[in-house]
């Protein structure tokens, strides 16, 4: 009793409760006006509040009957039944659970009908020992919430098949919390999922699907075998999409931002976001409209604002990619990003929408990781809202069987206990009805919710696909069956709420709508709030070569030096990390030189001074996979955590170090959503090893690489990738730098190999304080994070800046030099050692620290000093099929042909290899002595 009174849905502030209108609304929902229940759904359902004053009938008798059902439930848990009524009565109450169970299995959500469902057992009378001669006899209906104490059989059954088995199939029941349950069935149950809407809400609902089917016929006979993607068969989604818009505003929702595919794009793009149906002709007829390789039309992004009944909220339309589902944690990304900025914690003013295919749904790994981030620390947005335009066939030569093998596409969702709401997408009423639902559910408790929208696809794959070919059964039936708008029309027509003059003239309307290229979303803010918008016109326009100032006061350095080692009263840290953090007191006051984790905690320490949020991620962030950064700190008192750059000063910009769960293709694709909203922040994902990155080649290739000369989005997303040869064998050794340098053109991104701790704080704080915003690809040391040798002193951090490419540091008579070797990262301190061991006066070493956009000015103002050069070698511990040999050397090659036109450049590194690097100790130092042996001596 005391579960059902605080999980109750009649808890709530006691308002609401005093009008005769909530009386009728608790009796039966579908009493009252539509946009009372509206507002009466909203109101809250779980609180720990008991309501003992209240006069009203209703809810006396609510309770009356809660305690009547305690009462029974003990003798039937204990079975103590002495009737054979009572006996009955459990009998019907487990016949009522099965209903919420799997009445989905038996419900009607196939709109062509050609999936014969096979019998639900648990749903049968005799499964639970009754019969039709029980069908008259009066019950109690328990926990139903149908506005009664108890009814005769035949009505309970009734209620239920029209609750849980007709054009709405709601799985729940494998939600654990009890809550979130009771919540739900409230909702379902009290209005039978279907609720009565009145006649300008079903005449929007008609106007929005003649919008759907109107511009595809548009298309169709304008572009006649144009490839769109249409959405045909699936016009529901552009009335659902535009009730869970509108819902959403009305509940304080202030951003929207969407990610689908390709099926229905266009559609939505027009009729949701309110592009120009004749911007949309231009692209079909194939003029260039931007600079860059530009993208097809079913690929492009879009924003704007529209106005609600709760104000206006501005829409986006993430870009994607033909890889279909990766574009979901990118929305992720995103929306965490508008939430930090606004402060919204809860998720209450940013939504994320995304919207999916069934066989991509079912079939596509990083749809399980995009789930799997959505309640944790770092990565969490208050739940999605999840649609899937469910055509029951992936390809135009799927089927079924080979598809998946689970019952539903949604399966994936019971993995976070999200709720899933099929229907059939032929019931626009139902449709809207969901929607509703899942909008109020993500916004009461914050989590994920899968709405699968059951259609068809009326053409093939593209419009120029002939799918009977493979699907002969399936589209027989669809060129037999009518459109959903002819199906809802005709319904309206029947129920005499539009005359069928009406309905052509809604046809008409929108048809000239698009012919006078004006826009056709009514809601749509033609002079937007601008303050809703990402403004990055400071990052525009700028070149790679771009000055910046990377210097900072020696005193501000030392005082941030000893905040980042501050630690709270009573904290107890483990013993080897008290004495890094000692040492890191003493680099602070220039005592020591300062090592590669200390100069990394000064850059971000330095930036956040600067007014520049900081947000690192990855599977081992937090100390770092080297064990050298050490920015959260674990009390080993109480396991408590802290993070100094959280407490540098009050007011400061936030700081999130978080440590992430083991995906690197969600969660990349997560940071480069968040990096390309948050134009002022340095946004950093590291690897655990560099070769972890291979697993999310599609957001490298797709997005990160490509993103800004295919759709002119910016992005400053930092990646660290560990590179090196220490022995580790082919998985830990490479990041495979080749990679990289091959995606490299029109200055696309920067690929820096940073040897020194200098060097990485003024690459750092360069990518942030430098108005350009490129991603920056680092390959980071393993071996040289405490390498004696890689040192900085703190006047290199206060008044030097990142050099691309570095000079031979030992003092040597330049006229001498006969052999100039060049090199980037861990094996440049093998080279310097064997050239210093040996004595080789005559060699010079140089290190280039930026691979790509390639400092061929840099490197020839060095190569100049050295007039007596007889040979130039480039060093590389790589194979040398990878590495930076193949995509560099040109470079290299232009700028020695400039001071030495008969010098040819050699390149030296381990031999050819289909594999990154050895797995034998003994083999590596082999191959690693030789390299080093022939880069100094031929």
């Amino acid at each position: 009793m005391e579960l059902m009174w605080r999980t109750s849905h009649l808890s709530g502030g006691n308002v609401a409760y005093v009008e005769q209108m909530y009386e009728d609304y608790l009796r039966d929902p579908n009493s009252v006006p539509d946009q009372w229940r509206q507002e009466f759904d909203r109101l809250p359902r779980a609180t720990e509040q008991v309501i003992q004053d209240i006069p009203h009938s209703a809810i006396r008798d609510h309770f009356l009957l809660l305690s009547k059902n305690k009462k029974r439930s003990i003798p039937v848990a204990t079975s103590s039944v002495s009737t054979e009524h009572e006996r009955k009565q459990v009998r019907v109450l487990k016949l009522i659970e099965a209903y919420r169970v799997r009445g989905h299995q038996a419900a009607v959500l196939d709109p062509l009908g050609l999936k014969q469902r096979e019998p639900v057992p648990d749903l049968d009378l005799r499964y639970h020992e009754l019969s039709e001669a029980d069908l008259d006899t009066t019950f109690q209906i328990g926990s139903l919430f149908f506005g009664k104490a108890e009814a005769p059989l035949k009505d309970i059954i009734a209620d239920l098949k029209q609750t849980y088995c007709t054009t709405v199939g709601a799985e729940y029941m494998h939600i654990v919390d009890t809550q979130e349950k009771l919540w739900l069935q409230q909702r379902l149950e009290s209005v039978r999922c279907h609720p009565v809407y009145d006649a300008a809400f079903r005449k929007h609902i008609l106007e929005r699907l003649s919008a759907a089917e109107g511009l595809e016929k548009y298309l169709g006979s304008r572009y006649a075998g144009a490839k769109r993607f249409g959405l045909e068969g699936g016009e529901a989604l552009i009335p659902m999409m535009d009730e869970l818009i509108q819902r959403a505003g009305k509940l304080g929702v202030k951003e929207v931002v969407i990610g689908m595919a390709h099926r229905g794009r266009l559609n939505c793009l027009v009729n949701i976001l309110g592009k120009n149906p004749s911007d949309l002709f231009h692209e079909f007829d194939g003029k260039r409209s931007v600079e860059g390789s530009g993208d097809v039309k079913y690929h492009q992004g879009f924003s704007s604002n529209v106005m609600t009944t709760g104000g206006e909220v501005h829409l986006a339309m993430a870009f994607n990619p033909s890889h279909l589902e990766i574009v979901s944690p990118v929305v992720e990304g995103s929306v965490r990003a508008r939430q930090d900025r606004r402060g919204d914690v809860d998720g209450e003013q940013v939504l994320p929408i995304n919207i999916h295919g069934d066989a991509a749904f079912a079939g596509q790994g990083v749809v399980m990781e995009t789930f799997q981030m959505s309640q944790t620390r770092a990565y969490k947005t208050g739940g999605t809202v999840h649609i899937i335009i469910n055509n029951q066939v992936g390809f135009t030569t799927s089927n079924r069987e080979d598809s998946r093998s689970t019952e539903y596409c949604t399966d994936v969702a019971k993995m976070v206990h999200a709720p899933i709401f099929h229907v059939n997408g032929d019931d626009p009423e139902a449709v809207a009805f969901v929607t509703q639902v899942a909008i109020d559910y993500r916004n009461e408790f914050h989590r994920d919710v899968v709405i699968d929208l059951v259609c068809y696809r009326r053409r093939g794959h593209n419009e120029a696909d002939e799918p009977s070919a493979t699907q002969p059964l399936m589209y027989e039936k669809i060129r037999k069956h009518p459109t959903t708008r002819e199906i809802y029309a005709q319904r309206l027509i029947n129920e005499s709420v539009v005359s069928a003059e009406e309905s052509k003239q809604i046809e008409d309307e929108y048809r000239d709508a698009l012919d006078n290229g004006q826009h056709v979303v009514k809601s749509l803010v033609l002079e937007p709030n601008t303050a809703l918008f990402v403004d990055w016109k400071p990052y525009l326009g700028h070149k790679w070569t771009a000055k910046c100032d990377t210097t900072v006061d020696i005193n501000l350095l030392h005082e941030l030096g000893e905040k980042v080692c501050d630690l709270p009263e009573g904290f107890v840290v483990q013993r080897q990390v008290g004495k890094i953090i000692e040492d890191r007191k003493l680099m602070s006051r220039g005592a020591m030189p300062l090592n590669w984790g200390h100069a990394e905690l000064l850059a971000y320490a330095t930036l956040i001074k600067q007014g520049h949020p900081i947000r690192l991620t990855g599977q081992d962030v937090g100390r770092g996979t080297f064990s050298h950064r050490h920015a959260v700190l674990h009390n080993q008192k109480d396991g408590t955590a802290f993070n100094s750059l959280q407490h540098l000063y009050e007011g400061q910009p936030e700081c999130v170090i978080r440590d992430s769960l083991l995906s690197e293709e969600a969660v990349l694709a997560f940071e480069y959503g968040y990096s390309t909203t948050t134009p002022n922040a340095l946004v950093i994902w590291e690897a655990q090893f560099g070769d972890f990155a291979n697993g999310a080649q599609v957001v490298i290739d797709q997005f990160i690489t490509s993103g800004e000369t295919k759709w002119g989005r910016l992005c400053g997303l930092t990646m660290l990738l560990p590179h090196g040869y220490e022995g580790q064998g082919p998985e830990h050794s490479s990041a495979r730098l080749e990679r990289y340098l091959q995606l490299c053109a029109e200055h696309n991104i920067q690929v820096c190999v940073p040897t020194t701790p200098a060097q990485v704080y003024h690459m750092l704080r360069r990518q942030v304080i430098r108005p350009l915003r490129k991603p920056l690809v680092v390959m980071t040391p393993k071996s040289l994070l405490r390498h004696k040798q890689a040192i900085s002193s703190l006047e290199e951090l206060a008044n030097g800046s990142f050099q691309t490419v570095i000079p031979e540091v030992v003092e040597q008579n330049k006229a001498e030099v006969k052999r100039l070797v060049m090199c980037s990262g861990k094996v440049y301190y093998d080279l310097l050692n064997k050239r210093d061991a040996d004595n080789c006066p005559d060699v010079a070493i140089i290190r280039i620290e930026q691979l790509y956009p390639f400092p061929e000015d840099d490197l020839e103002e060095v190569l100049r000093q050295y007039p007596n050069l007889q040979s130039v070698v480039w060093c590389q511990e790589e194979p040398m099929n990878q590495g930076a040999w193949y995509c560099s050397q040109h470079h290299m090659r232009n700028a020695i042909r400039k001071c030495f036109p008969n010098i040819e450049l050699v390149g030296v590194g381990r031999q050819h290899s289909a594999s990154p690097a050895v797995g034998y100790t003994s083999v590596h130092l082999e191959e690693q002595e030789k390299v080093v042996n022939d880069a100094i001596y031929g």
